[in-house]
């Protein structure tokens, strides 16, 4: 079901999974606005290198193809006739980002009251990401996260990567959940895409991403932050549905 932003029905999108098992969460944008520490990295090592004739890529061309894309994807991308440079120029650039991610990862707006919701409602979840492994992991232990994900599920290490559904199966699997008791947070057109297809209501959030993009993947609610009304206005139907509380079976 697809939701338009401030529809009267936003309430109800999550109320038909009612009672939840688990909520699961893409990481970059969505867990944390790190997309600008990653334009950065990719902007200044392509202009190092000459790519695009030294012209810096703008935000649009970040957005367009690189954000929540799969590296491997980047890399044929942005190196078509080279591979192996491509896949040596994004191991250089994960740890130009992870330097910078050291001291600049921020929290979206309202992460912290929705994490307190989710863990009265003793709900399961996880973190699905295309990110590498250890940048993942340093994201969420940045966050204060680590105890908090019951699984950290990475695209790499799934038959295919977002857009592909193969992550976000791999994370009800693990987890023991059905999806028709689970939703997501995505903050990309690549995440929604995959989330979607998994068979999941997926809240898109407007982190970094334009709006009018984000919807062409359908998501069924979307929102500007945790905080944003129209997310607890949901939540609290779900809590209405399930008489009070949410709680997971195995």
């Amino acid at each position: 079901m697809r939701i338009s932003e401030g529809s009267s029905q936003s309430k109800n999108v999550l109320a038909k999974l009612a009672p939840l098992q688990a909520v699961l969460f893409d990481v970059d944008g969505t867990l944390c606005d790190s997309d600008p520490l990653h334009w950065f990295a990719f902007r200044e090592m392509l202009q190092e290198i000459g790519y695009n004739g030294g012209v810096p890529i703008d935000e649009a061309f970040f957005v367009k193809n690189i954000a929540g894309k799969h590296n491997d994807d980047i890399a044929s991308f942005l190196f078509p006739e080279d591979h192996e440079r491509g896949t040596k120029f994004l191991e250089d650039k994960e740890a130009m980002f992870c330097k910078l991610a050291a001291d600049q990862v921020t929290a979206i707006d309202g992460l912290y009251k929705l994490k307190k919701w989710i863990e009265d409602h003793g709900l399961k979840r996880a973190a699905v990401t295309n990110a590498p492994r250890p940048n993942a992991e340093l994201m969420i232990s940045l966050l204060g996260l680590t105890e908090f994900f019951d699984a950290v599920i990475i695209g790499d290490e799934c038959e295919h990567a977002k857009p592909h559904p193969d992550p976000y199966l791999k994370a009800l699997e693990v987890l023991n959940v059905s999806k028709d008791h689970t939703f997501i947070f995505e903050d990309s057109v690549s995440g929604i895409t995959a989330g979607v297809a998994a068979g999941m209501p997926v809240v898109g959030l407007s982190t970094r991403n334009p709006a009018t993009l984000l919807m062409e993947a359908k998501p069924s609610l979307l929102i500007q932050s945790y905080a944003d009304p129209k997310l607890w206005e949901a939540l609290e139907e779900v809590d209405r549905v399930s008489g009070g509380a949410s709680t997971h079976t195995a």
